[in-house]
C-alpha cells in the first residue's frame, strides 16, 4: 500500500522567503545615506541658490520697516461738564451733557476719516522723497507724477494709514501706539502727529460740549431771571394790596407761597450764575487730555524684514526640496532600470518562444551553421 504525502516547504525555507521579502520591501538608514550621498551635489547646490536669491531679494528689493512706539493715557474720561451736570441736577435742572463715565475709543478715532485727513496733511522731511512732503504724497504717488485726482489719492491715503498705525490697550488701562514707516525719523514724527491729533480731537470735542453747555446755561439764566423778576413783582403787588394780613390765614398762606416761589427762583438763579462762570473758565482753560508717558522713540534697527531669519528659512526650504528631489530622482532611476530589465527579459522570452516553435531540424541546422561560423 502506497501512501502519498503532500510535500510542504519546511519552516526554514518559509523563514528565508519571509526574510528576503522583508529585506526587499524595507529601506534602511544606510539606503537613505546612500541616496543622499549619490545626490550630494543637488543637496548642496539648491539650498545655496535659495540662500543667495533670498539675500539679494532682502538686500536690494525689500524696503526696511521701522516701528516707533509710544505709551499714553487719557485724562478726559470725566470732565468738568459732568460735575456741572451733577450740581445742576441737585436743583432739578437737566443740562444737555452726559460725560459721566465717557470712555474714549481711540482705536475708532484713529480709523475715523476726520483724523486721517488731518494726519495726511502734515509735511515731513524724508531721505527718499525729499523735504517737506505731505504724508498723502508719501503714502500714494511718492516722487511719481499724479495719475489720479485728489479725491482718489485721499481715498488711497485713508486706506493706507490704518495699516501703518496700530493701537493696543494694555492691562493697566494704558494705550500703546505703534507707527511703522520706511525711515526711523519718519516713524517717530508720524507717531508724534498722531498723539497730537488725538489730543486735539478730544480737546475740540470737549470745547464744543462746553460751548453748548455755556449757551444753554445763558439761555436758562435769562429765563430764570425773567421768572424771578415776575415772582418778585407779584409778591410786591400782593403786599401792597394786603397790608394787614395777620388777621387772615388765607392771605398769610398765599404770601408764603409767593415767598417760596421767589426763594426757589433765587436759588436756581444763583446756581446757574455760578455754573455760567465755571463754564466760561472751562472754555478758556487749556487741558491736557492725552497724557504721554513714553514719548515716541527713534528705532535703531528695522523691525522687518528679518534678514537672518528669512535666509535661514530659505536654506531649510532648499534642503528639504533637494532631499525630496533626490529621492524622486532615485526612484525614477530605479524604475528605469527595472523597466529595462523587464524589456530585456521579455525579448529573451520572445526569442526562446520563437526558437521552440520552429521545427527541430531547422533549429539543429541553424545551430550547426552558427557553430561553423
Amino acid at each position: 500500500m502506497h501512501v502519498y504525502r503532500k510535500m510542504t516547504p519546511s519552516s526554514t525555507e518559509g523563514q528565508d522567503i519571509q526574510h528576503n521579502y522583508y529585506e526587499e520591501d524595507t529601506i534602511s538608514l544606510l539606503d537613505i545615506l546612500l541616496v543622499l550621498a549619490r545626490n550630494i551635489k543637488i543637496i548642496i547646490l539648491i539650498p545655496t541658490i535659495c540662500c543667495l536669491v533670498t539675500i539679494i531679494y532682502v538686500q536690494f528689493f525689500v524696503k526696511p520697516v521701522y516701528v516707533s512706539t509710544a505709551t499714553f493715557m487719557s485724562s478726559g474720561s470725566e470732565g468738568s461738564n459732568s460735575k456741572m451736570a451733577g450740581l445742576a441736577s441737585q436743583i432739578g435742572i437737566s443740562l444737555p451733557i452726559d460725560n459721566t463715565g465717557l470712555k474714549w475709543s481711540y482705536e475708532e478715532i484713529i480709523k475715523s476719516r476726520t483724523v486721517a485727513m488731518s494726519v495726511l496733511k502734515y509735511r515731513f522731511d524724508t531721505d527718499e522723497f525729499g523735504l517737506q512732503k505731505e504724508l498723502l504724497q508719501i503714502l500714494t504717488y511718492g516722487n511719481n507724477p499724479k495719475m489720479v485726482g485728489i479725491d482718489t489719492l485721499i481715498k488711497y491715503g485713508i486706506s493706507a494709514l490704518p495699516e501703518m498705525i496700530k493701537l493696543r490697550k494694555t492691562e493697566n488701562s494704558l494705550y500703546e501706539l505703534k507707527v511703522a514707516a520706511t525711515e526711523p525719523r519718519l516713524a517717530t514724527e508720524i507717531a508724534e502727529v498722531v498723539l497730537n491729533e488725538l489730543d486735539l480731537y478730544q480737546r475740540e470735542y470737549n470745547s464744543q460740549r462746553t460751548k453748548e453747555t455755556r449757551k444753554f446755561i445763558e439761555e436758562r439764566l435769562l429765563d430764570t431771571e425773567t421768572e424771578l423778576e415776575y415772582a418778585e413783582e407779584t409778591l410786591k403787588e400782593f403786599r401792597e394790596r394786603n397790608r394787614n394780613i395777620f388777621e387772615s390765614p388765607q392771605l398769610q398762606l398765599a404770601q408764603e407761597r409767593l415767598k417760596r416761589d421767589v426763594a426757589v427762583l433765587i436759588s436756581v438763579f444763583t446756581t446757574l450764575k455760578q455754573q455760567l462762570e465755571t463754564a466760561k473758565i472751562e472754555e478758556v482753560k487749556e487741558s491736557e487730555y492725552v497724557v504721554v508717558l513714553d514719548t515716541p522713540n527713534i528705532p535703531l534697527y528695522p523691525s522687518s524684514p528679518k534678514k537672518d531669519l528669512m535666509v535661514i528659512i530659505a536654506g531649510l526650504i532648499g534642503i528639504g526640496f533637494s532631499i525630496i528631489l533626490s529621492f524622486i530622482r532615485e526612484f525614477l532611476q530605479i524604475s528605469n532600470e527595472e523597466e529595462l530589465e523587464k524589456i530585456s527579459k521579455a525579448k529573451s522570452l520572445i526569442l526562446k518562444g520563437i526558437i521552440d516553435f520552429l521545427p527541430r531540424r531547422l533549429t539543429k541546422t541553424k545551430l550547426k551553421i552558427d557553430k561553423f561560423r
